[in-house]
């Protein structure tokens, strides 16, 4: 029953991409003269996101799958020193070599604090793993190559907010008990490192390949949705609404950081997506968009829900929504 119910995401994975290869190589082949010139339009921008996007997406999801199988809480506690406000620079520096996107933080972070890791310095971890990390440097340098300010505002901007965010909720919760939920009977289940030793390197890969293709296709699936939706966005939105909406510093950046929040891509991923707004909206709303998706989306928000308490998620949410939208706007209007 089990390798029924697991091949099944595998199959539905392989169909999808297997269109997307099709679409791709035969898209001449397939256009037919009555197709309207617009859904057309939508087919290109959608392929150029996702050919652009899957490579970093794989790379982020095979690193990811090594350090979830082989690299312990308690080596991950060791890096992080220290107590109080002196946990938060760590923190954001560990953040900056493990490639970790948002939809696998969660459950790590929740695990360091129940390890013994103070919780601002997960909260740091939390919002800086997802943004500072190899993956998504290459990622969105590719993206952004002729743009290199978003490049540079997106790093440094991530690394100054995951220690103020840090602060502001140790400063607020730092006598108020546990953040986390805690589940009677609750069982430890994806403790992998226990494989290290007595494994062999055919079997460790098998173990890494396999979990990097559930996560793959986990993923992949948001990415899809959101490339399908900017292309959609793009196509058929009134050109007019868009440039007013693009054009305006103050509403971009908001509408920005809601389009990255019901979206819900993956931080390798989500450059590709941004770039392709690049001729409508202003350079500090897409900025906004590449911070705010990684720190705070519709995904995580449910699993922050799950197992984190209520009043300091609601906490959270605001404090990381008012970060980097004042961060952006103070940040460009600095360097205007």
């Amino acid at each position: 029953m089990v390798n029924q119910t697991r091949i099944r995401p595998d199959i539905l994975g392989g169909a999808v991409l297997l269109f997307i290869l099709i679409m791709f190589l035969f898209q001449d082949v397939l256009t037919f003269e009555a197709a309207p010139s617009a859904w057309i339009n939508v087919n290109t921008i959608f392929l150029g996101i996702v050919i652009e996007a899957a490579p970093f997406l794989l790379i982020g999801v095979l690193l990811s799958s090594m350090i979830h199988l082989y690299v312990t809480p308690e080596q991950i506690a060791r890096w992080m020193p220290g107590k109080g406000i002196k946990t938060l620079l760590p923190a954001a520096l560990v953040g900056t070599i493990l490639p970790l996107c948002e939809c696998a933080i969660v459950p790590v972070v929740r695990r360091l604090i129940k390890k013994g890791v103070p919780f601002q310095a997960g909260m740091v971890f939390l919002v800086a793993a997802p943004i500072l990390n190899p993956v998504v440097l290459a990622s969105t340098f590719f993206a952004f190559r002729n743009q290199l300010e978003i490049v540079y505002v997106r790093f440094g901007l991530a690394f100054v907010l995951s220690l103020v965010i840090g602060l502001i909720l140790y400063l607020v919760f730092k006598n108020k008990g546990p953040v986390i939920r805690t589940r009677p009977g609750e069982v430890h289940v994806h403790h992998h490192h226990h494989h290290e030793h007595g494994q062999g390197v055919a079997a460790r890969l098998k173990e890494i390949c396999s979990h990097a293709a559930e996560e793959f296709f986990m993923m992949g699936k948001y990415l899809l949705i959101g490339a399908f939706i900017a292309a959609l966005f793009q196509t058929f939105l009134d050109r007019s609404v868009l440039l007013s909406i693009g054009s305006d510093e103050i509403a971009s950046v908001a509408v920005m950081m809601g389009f990255a929040y019901i979206l819900s891509l993956c931080s390798e991923a989500d450059a590709f997506v941004a770039s392709s707004f690049g001729n409508q909206f202003t350079p500090a709303s897409i900025s906004a968009f590449l911070l705010y998706g990684p720190m705070l989306d519709l995904k995580n928000t449910i699993m922050l829900f799950a197992f984190f308490r209520t009043k300091f998620v609601i906490v959270f949410m605001i404090t990381v929504t008012a970060a980097v939208f004042a961060g952006v706007l103070l940040t460009f209007a600095v360097i205007s």
